[in-house]
């Protein structure tokens, strides 16, 4: 999995959960708070945390927040901070800022801000949305351990028509140490299918595996037919 650097503001429940799992998924994060003992709380969890005012440019560009790639803002019930802080993140020209919504209304104004993507949180939303972020490609996911889970992909468009074996998924326990459990088709569900199983359109396979893993069969130039 490519190693990407991710700056995560706010350290509440949901906060410390995408920024301690996106560090178990392999990627360089720094936590900022502006309460320090949340920020002590949080180290050696992270790349980096640090107490800072988020809502201070000067103090972003002090940490060198405009290089990172992801922006997550995290900031709970303080509406005007976290939409002061998103605005603050585009201007300086972060490519995919992510802004947590405790309202349909805050969501509304984070949307014309052109945050890149409104989360409303959930119980296991921060961990979903770690994955969400670096597991593109999956259509849904479900956490069994940090570091360990279940995916639905959609099959591509270029391997449809294709058997299994044909397409590279049949063997993926070998290439991959994942495990192909099942394909989902419309309302059925096919278990443990042969190789010579053809994929038609829309269909949803279902695999489980190490994350890391499951990010190298759903990069778009991994699975290949030789």
């Amino acid at each position: 999995m490519k190693t990407t650097q991710v700056v995560v503001i706010g350290l509440g429940r949901f906060g410390t959960t995408v920024a301690t799992t996106l560090y178990q998924m392999g990627h360089d994060v720094l936590a900022i708070d502006k309460d320090p003992i949340k920020v002590q709380e949080l180290a050696g969890q992270v790349t980096y945390a640090v107490a800072a005012d988020a809502t201070d440019e000067d103090a972003l560009r002090e940490l060198g927040i405009e290089k990172f790639e992801y922006a997550v803002v995290a900031i709970g019930s303080n509406t005007e901070a976290s939409i002061m802080v998103s605005v603050l993140l585009k201007s300086l020209e972060i490519n995919n800022v992510v802004a947590r919504s405790v309202s349909k209304l805050q969501g509304q104004t984070l949307d014309r801000i052109n945050v890149d993507k409104v989360v409303y949180p959930e119980s296991d939303m921060g961990t979903k949305l770690a994955h969400d972020l670096f597991l593109p490609g999956i259509e849904q996911y479900m956490e069994l351990t940090s570091t360990y889970g279940i995916s639905k992909i959609k099959v591509p468009l270029r391997l449809v028509n294709q058997s299994l074996k044909n397409s590279g998924f049949g063997n993926l326990r070998d290439r991959y140490g994942v495990t192909l459990i099942a394909i989902q088709r419309g309302e059925d569900i096919i278990i443990n299918p042969d190789e010579n199983q053809n994929l038609i359109s829309n269909d949803i396979l279902i695999i489980a595996g190490p994350d890391e893993k499951i990010s190298d069969v759903v990069r778009p130039t991994t699975i290949s037919t030789d």
